[in-house]
């Protein structure tokens, strides 16, 4: 805390008033991310170290920050349809991660610490995967993830050119750079939208589009998507009886419905086995209720 004598000009109908001192504190940092009332404020932009960030900032509920080399940043809102497809995505890996249980899906703004060449960071992915044969295991107890996440997803926020270049560019050469497998850049304008996966080299190439507008993810093997479907976002229950989607979404629906159509071939082929039956009797003359 810092006590400052200020210095205030002032004017009053149009002559000068003589100046007067005024003694004025200043907090060099805002403790525990709120501001002199009580109510909370933005910290972005302010420098603090790694170890109060992870005590300080990393949980506070009104902001989400991240931490980049030392600064503060807070994370920024996409629009409403870029979170649609978000949303929607999420459900997809889900119902994968369900039928397929070979990692994690991580979100609610947790984060992972990135030791790069020239910096660290500390990024919250708007959701990430964890595999269960990453070389560092993600515990039911952890609130934050100690390795490198093997799947990354952003909702692209283009409220300023500022934010719109974190995310495209930043955030995308930090994944590069720490070994994320696989970036996804969701976007709704379709301008920034991309899927990237890494070399072998350690270079992000974008994820080829099949001829069918499909795109196949080795992170998650077996996981697909069609292109179209982020903006048509038909229900799971829909995608359950698409061939693209059906092999992991709900697919104890698609044995349940296989299931019920077995049985009922089976009925068909009773009554029909019956009818015929019934029909060589009468041409016997004999009567259904003579046997």
């Amino acid at each position: 805390m810092t006590v400052k004598t200020i210095l205030y000009p002032t004017k009053r109908m149009g002559k000068k008033r003589p100046i007067f001192v005024a003694s004025t504190t200043f907090y060099d940092e805002l403790p525990d991310a709120f501001g002199l009332d009580g109510s909370p404020y933005s910290a972005a932009g302010l420098r603090v170290s790694e170890d109060d960030y992870w005590k300080k900032y990393y949980e506070v509920s009104d902001y989400a920050y991240e931490w980049n080399n030392g600064v503060l940043e807070e994370k920024p809102v996409s629009d409403y349809a870029t979170f649609k497809i978000y949303k929607w995505l999420f459900l997809l890996v889900e119902a994968y991660l369900l039928s397929h249980p070979i990692g994690k899906l991580v979100a609610l703004e947790t984060g992972f610490r990135l030791p790069l060449a020239d910096k660290i960071t500390i990024r919250k992915p708007d959701f990430f995967v964890v595999r269960n044969d990453n070389p560092t295991p993600y515990l039911d107890s952890d609130n934050r993830f100690q390795g490198i996440a093997d799947l990354c997803v952003e909702a692209i926020s283009d409220t300023s050119k500022k934010n719109l270049e974190r995310d495209t560019k930043t955030k995308r050469s930090e994944y590069e750079m720490a070994g994320v497998h696989e970036f996804f850049m969701l976007d709704a304008s379709n301008v920034h939208m991309t899927f990237y996966r890494r070399t072998p080299d350690g270079e992000y190439l974008a994820i080829p589009v099949d001829s069918d507008g499909i795109i196949r993810s080795e992170v998650l093997p077996g996981f697909q998507f069609r292109l179209t479907d982020l903006y048509r976002q038909p229900s799971l229950l829909v995608l359950s009886e698409d061939e693209v989607y059906r092999h992991f979404v709900l697919p104890e629906v698609g044995a349940l419905k296989a299931r019920a159509e077995q049985e009922r071939t089976r009925a068909e082929q009773e009554y029909t086995r019956a009818e015929r039956l019934a029909a060589k009797l009468r041409e016997l003359g004999i009567s259904e209720d003579d046997v």
